[in-house]
């Protein structure tokens, strides 16, 4: 009777799961014209552009090793990390960072312009203590992970809706 009450409540929870939209994270349905992709980037190892392909082979993306095998390229024009002081103490020394990640982005099919050059940034602050300095950079190395992880959900959005 347990067992048969367990079935019926996972299928119940299936359903509404199913029926609500629900989709497992890092799949997104992409158009047939990426079926194919080549992602041209002067640093093919930052965080961005690794995300980003991992992302693109999740969602049945064949990445292509140059633009001419390829249906599509995905150019990353601009990949960068900017920090900027938010504020200091007493004795000038930082208390607050803010990394600002952006990238700027154009896809192509052959000549013909899929997504125009189009500039996405991410923003997070963090809070700095010179007291731990090494705890405090592997936050930062963490954040900036964090911050190219979000870039690459933003740019898969927004790759699914051409």
């Amino acid at each position: 009777m347990a067992l048969r009450i367990a079935t019926v409540l996972a299928a119940g929870m299936i359903m509404a799961l199913a029926g609500c939209g629900f989709r497992l994270q890092g799949r997104v349905p992409l158009s047939s014209a990426l079926t194919i992709t080549h992602v041209a980037a002067d640093d093919i190892q930052s965080d961005f552009v690794q995300d980003l392909r991992r992302a693109l082979l999740a969602s049945g993306v064949r990445l292509a090793a140059t633009p001419g095998e390829a249906t599509a390229v995905i150019e990353i024009e601009r990949d960068e990390l900017a920090e900027r002081i938010l504020s200091v103490s007493a004795r000038n020394i930082p208390r607050e960072y803010e990394l600002t990640y952006s990238v700027r982005i154009r896809v192509m099919r052959g000549e013909r312009e899929l997504l125009a050059s189009e500039d996405i940034a991410v923003t997070r602050d963090f809070s700095f203590d010179e007291r731990i300095v090494l705890a405090k950079e592997r936050e930062k190395e963490t954040l900036r992970a964090a911050l190219a992880r979000d870039l690459v959900g933003i740019v898969m959005r927004r790759l699914s809706s051409l």
